[in-house]
């Protein structure tokens, strides 16, 4: 194949952001294609048997089985950091295998973890269940509260583990201040930047050594595939995570690399264009509803910090009313236009309420404690005209009584 300015890295860090969203990463075969080429090759061949023995050792560049390399999940990769500020990423088959792998390939017996009361179900489930299987002990707290993470910190403490904003609570974690007090203790800090994105805000810039995706949601943006990234230093990626991901396997597919990779061309405009939305559906609720939480409206106790941290506050954001599940299910049944659906990033408006989807496993207990009450629910505004939107939550509103 051949390198082109995409794949030079000396010349692509020097880009900005929208250029390296479009160019990065790409590389062209003799046929001089435009668009980014799919290999869907699971093995490679070679002229000699020399060659396999080099590149099996380490000692020559090349592809030796989709495994551990592929041309377009490569590309992928080559785009994903650029666009993080990162010296490298790895892909992952999803979300959640970016989760458990950021964690799992740094964790043994006796460790400790910090994390996050306010996640995503999933992470829950995994310092909540799957840590503790293997003797690595996590203390969960309020992660708004900066004071907490300190308290929390003990002599074995290896890894932060946190998503701002939170989903679904929109919590904020002040990500300049617990980034430095990890590095100041020697723990690394991995930040779930899914809601996000490198286009709304870069953990990396405020100190985060390891930044996690959901590639599913925004980065894809239309509900297509299954995909997930972690991103770090060359040597954390090479020396810590790689060798759990080639012996374990949750690796991303070709084509869903490559549809990722083409979602990237037009992640910040869909981004920007979304926030946009949202902040003109979120200011209609929030003389609707009791409760608000979205970030970017000046209601939200930790605006001030989000604007610091983001360029937008992003598609997502999540509102309470007070009639319990029976009321937000009334709410959820009354939309015409939304669709119900527990997926966000995605271009098309999303309704869904946590407590009986995407948090239903936690528990009442433990749902509760982190403030996923069961009259929440969570929007991903989409690309949908804004008035449309607002026409329909105003009717499903009214049918549900509020």
């Amino acid at each position: 194949m051949k390198k082109t300015t995409g794949q030079n890295r000396e010349i692509t860090k020097l880009w900005r952001p929208a250029t390296q969203a479009v160019r990065g990463g790409t590389w062209r075969s003799e046929h001089g294609e435009t668009s980014e080429a799919l290999f869907l090759s699971s093995g490679f061949t070679y002229d000699d048997a020399e060659t396999v023995a080099a590149r099996f050792a380490g000692e020559q560049d090349g592809m030796t089985y989709s495994r551990l390399q592929n041309p377009t999940v490569q590309m992928l990769e080559e785009r994903i950091a650029l666009m993080e500020g990162a010296e490298a990423c790895r892909a992952q088959a999803t979300g959640m295998a970016a989760m458990t792998t950021a964690l799992l390939c740094q964790l043994q017996m006796g460790d400790h973890v910090v994390a996050a009361r306010a996640a995503f179900g999933s992470c829950r489930w995994l310092t909540d269940n799957l840590l503790p299987k293997w003797g690595i002990s996590t203390t969960t707290i309020d992660s708004r509260d900066n004071d907490a993470w300190k308290a929390a910190i003990q002599p074995n403490t290896k890894v932060f583990f946190f998503e701002t904003p939170a989903n679904p609570t929109m919590d904020i974690v002040d990500m300049a201040y617990v980034c430095g007090l990890a590095k100041e203790h020697g723990i690394t800090t991995v930040v779930d930047n899914a809601f996000a994105t490198s286009v709304l805000q870069r953990p990396m810039d405020f100190g985060a050594d390891v930044v996690a995706y959901s590639a599913t949601k925004l980065m894809d943006g239309q509900g297509r595939v299954l995909a997930g990234a972690v991103c770090g230093s060359q040597q954390w990626i090479d020396d810590v995570l790689l060798p759990f991901q080639r012996n374990t396997g949750p690796n991303l597919s070709p084509f869903n690399a490559w549809v990722v990779h083409k979602g990237l061309e037009t992640l910040e405009l869909r981004a920007m264009r979304q926030s946009e939305n949202a902040l003109v559906v979120g200011k209609f609720l929030e003389g609707r509803v009791p409760h608000m939480m979205h970030p970017g409206l000046e209601s939200h106790p930790q605006h001030a910090l989000a604007m610091q941290q983001m360029k937008a506050c992003g598609p997502i954001f999540a509102f309470s009313v007070d009639g319990g599940r029976k009321q937000a299910h009334a709410l959820l049944n009354g939309l015409k236009l939304i669709d119900i659906s527990n997926n966000i990033g995605d271009a098309r408006s999303l309704m869904c309420h946590p407590a009986s989807s995407t948090h239903h496993s936690m528990g009442p207990e433990a749902r509760e404690a982190m403030g996923v009450g069961e009259g929440l629910i969570r929007i991903n505004v989409g690309l949908e005209d804004p008035a449309d939107l607002i026409e329909d939550l105003d009717q499903a509103l009214k049918a549900a009584g509020l």
